[in-house]
Order: structure tokens, then sequence, then C-alpha cells
């Protein structure tokens, strides 16, 4: 874990003790400060009772504290430990903004911070990949992977590569990024902030905490991106502002197969541009792109079987984060995407998804939204109104013909029939399976990751 002086006596508050809140509180101990701890879980508690003061920082004394440490999850907007916290005049703040602190007591290295709406956790494994080809010790932390905070800090010369979501910026105050990237901005999480510019205005911050003489690489695509992009020329030197869409290597995607699809010509667009000002030449990024293998849940190739792809983007939660998956596949020549969608609706519509409608060789809805979305879909494709996900993927699995892909993309949370986006995607990856078994074809193996 990172342990850092500039913690000792000093006194802190945490609320949450997930996986950060945790890794936090093991932070601070062996640091030397004070911590008092608080979760509303009677489990978590107990495995801190006699190693911390346990005691609710909403309605506890902070007079002398130097920080309330909170989850990302804890929505400032209406918790009642934001006008705790304003009372004593203590700052809200997150593992990141520890991890901040503690920089300067670490060996010698850099820090990329990635956001964006979509595609952070793409282009966050891709930068690691991309610097550990290049021989650079690299970690991954923040909103993917392992707590910032657990893992031993890296040698000289590493780099920690961030992903950090609005609500962890929300909660940092001094993290100064070697480099800092947004992808993109679109409505989503509105639930925390005023309005659409509020959220925006969080993804600003990111930059807002770096130094002028720092690089920043934006994505292209939305205003609220080109807005910030602007006014951080505005304040740094020639140069250290790029904006990218990945024209410059368009010719390159189609050796990366992991990597389809102009959102992910965009991620790996920004990828490249981080590790080149980075100090990385294309001599070495070139070729690591083509042996990146994706995450689970976005764009994943589950199976391949009698011509037929079979891919899981369970983490499309929102119609803009589908829009790319189904961009993915064009007619060739006719439609081939066989799309199921569906699940805890974030909005009414799927304005983000109609440009690509053309490619959909019939949709299976399932979920809340499914009669809404069927409604949409009904003029432009065959509508399935599937309910239920092992439905949905056995007709289309019928229906689809070699050269069409049966894609799990949902448009929507997943709360209302799974436990989260992952159970969902793995729900789907198992029914695949077992289907694909019981045709007596055991072996997805043609793309099975």
């Amino acid at each position: 874990m990172i342990v850092s002086p500039a913690f000792a006596g000093k006194r802190y508050a945490i609320l949450g003790l997930a996986r950060s809140g945790l890794a936090a509180v093991e932070t601070l101990l062996a640091s030397g400060a004070h911590v008092m701890a608080w979760d509303a879980r009677d489990e978590p508690r107990q495995q801190m009772a006699g190693r911390v003061e346990l005691a609710d920082p909403v309605t506890a004394d902070l007079t002398g504290y130097d920080g309330v440490v909170v989850s990302p999850g804890i929505p400032l907007n209406t918790h009642p430990i934001a006008e705790a916290a304003r009372r004593y005049g203590v700052p809200v703040i997150g593992d990141i903004e520890l991890f901040a602190l503690a920089r300067a007591s670490l060996p010698a290295h850099r820090v990329v911070g990635i956001t964006g709406t979509n595609g952070k956790s793409t282009t966050t494994a891709l930068v690691q990949h991309l610097l550990k080809s290049a021989g650079v010790d690299a970690r991954v932390g923040g909103n993917i992977g392992v707590p910032v905070l657990s893992a031993e800090p890296l040698p000289e010369g590493g780099v920690y590569v961030l992903e950090l979501s609005s609500y962890q910026i929300d909660l940092t105050r001094s993290l100064d990024c070697d480099v800092a990237a947004l992808l993109n901005i679109t409505p989503d999480h509105l639930d925390r902030y005023e309005n659409f510019a509020g959220y925006a205005a969080s993804k600003a911050r990111l930059f807002a905490m770096q130094g002028a003489a720092r690089p920043g690489v934006f994505g292209k695509g939305d205003a609220e991106t080109a807005d910030i992009a602007t006014a951080e020329s505005a304040r740094r030197e020639p140069g250290l502002v790029r904006e990218v869409d990945g024209h410059e290597i368009a010719a390159l995607q189609k050796n990366w197969p992991s990597l389809q699809g102009p959102h992910n010509l965009q991620n790996a667009a920004v990828a490249v541009a981080i590790v080149e000002a980075l100090g990385i030449p294309a001599a070495k990024w070139k070729p690591a792109l083509r042996k990146f293998r994706g995450l689970p849940h976005r764009m994943e190739r589950v199976a391949k079987f009698n011509g037929v792809l079979y891919v899981n983007d369970s983490k499309a939660t929102n119609p803009a984060s589908a829009a790319p998956a189904i961009a993915a596949f064009p007619p060739a020549p006719n439609p081939r995407i066989h799309w199921i969608l569906g699940g805890l609706p974030k909005g009414d519509d799927l304005d983000e998804c109609a440009p690509f409608f053309g490619n959909i060789a019939a949709a299976y809805t399932i979920g809340d939204a499914g009669p809404r979305f069927a409604e949409i879909l009904a003029p432009h494709t065959r509508v399935h109104r599937s309910e239920m996900m092992a439905e949905a993927i056995r007709e289309a699995m019928a229906s689809a013909v070699p050269g069409d892909v049966v894609m799990l993309s949902p448009a929507c949370a997943s709360f209302d029939q799974f436990r989260d986006y992952e159970a969902r995607g793995l729900a789907f990856r198992q029914i695949v399976e077992a289907l694909l078994e019981t045709q007596g074809e055991a072996a997805v193996a043609e793309e099975k990751r």
C-alpha cells in the first residue's frame, strides 16, 4: 500500500468502507493518521472495531479534522455529509486526493488522468498496454482495477494511469496530472448535477488542476469537449493541447481486432496522443495496438460460430454508449446486427442510436425499457418483444445467418433484472455458450477469450 509522511499526525474521517474506503483507512493508519470511520453496513464496522474511531461523520464533532474521505458513490448534492463538513470547514475529498497528497513521497513517477462519459476504461487499459509494451512500468487505478492507494508504489520511472469519473474529480483538489485526457461529454449522471453544464464543468476540473506547462488531450465530436479544449489552449503554451479524432491512424484500424468501430478509433487516437506525450515513439505503439485485448463487457467477442459473431457490450448503459457499437458493424451489404437492448432506461429515446438504425437486421427488447424501445424501433426494423435475456438470445440465434452479429448493447442500466452491468454481461456470455453447446458445439473457441 502507499504510505506517506504527509498524513502523519493528521485527522481524517472516512464515510463508506467499500474498496476505496478500506484502502484509504489502511493508508492513513499506516501513515500515522488518526482515523474516524463509518459505514451503514454492520459488517465493515465490525472489521474496523478497535482499529479506528467508529462514528458517523454526519453527526460527529469534526473540529480539527483535515478531511472527510467519502466514496464516489455518495451523492454530495443530496447527502447530509456535505453540509456537516461545511459546518466545520473540513474539505470533502476522495481517495484520489489522498494519492495526490502522497505523491511527493513516492518514487519519481508520472500520472495520466483520463475522463469522459464513454470509453474511459478501454482507453485507460490501452494506455497501460502501450506503456508496458514499450517497457514502461504502468499501473491502472481510479475507476478501474484496484484502488490506487492499495498497491505498492511503482518504482522510479513508473506511470499511474487513472480512470477518473466526474464523481472522483469532484472529490479531488490537487491532482496535477502529467498528461490529462477528455474523450467526450454526453448527458449522463445528471441526477448528481444541477444541469448538463454542471456535469461538463466537473470534467473540466481535471484540466484546471493541471499546471499550464502540462499536455492535455481531447477527443473530437461534441461541443462541450471542444469548449474545454479551447479554454485550455488559451492558458497553455502552444502545442500542449491536442484534439484528435483518429483520422491519422484510421488506416491501421483493420489490424486491431479488439478496437473496431468509430468510438474505438477515437479511443485509440487519444491513447496514442497520451503515450506520445510521455515520449513513446510510433515504432513502439504501432505494433502494440495489434496485440491489445479489449476489456470484458465492452464490445467483448464472446464467440463466433457458423459465421455469426456474438458480442457482449453490456457496459453500454446509455444510448450514447450503445451508438458506437451498432455503428461498428455497417451493412455488408445487408443489415447484420441482431440488437439486444433494454433494461432500466436513463431516458425516453434512442436518438443517439438513430443514425445507425440501418445497421439493424432485427431488435430484441428486454426489461423495463422494452415496450418503449420496441415502439421506437418498429418503423425501422423487425422487433421481437423478448422481455428476458435468454429469450432474446434464443430468438436472435435462430434468425442470424453467416456474417451477422448478435450483440448485447443495452443502452440502459441493468438494475431492473441484474445486479450490475457485469452480471448482465456474464449472463449473456453464459447463455450464449450454453445455447451453442446444446447445438452440439461445445467449442465457442473460435473467438472465445
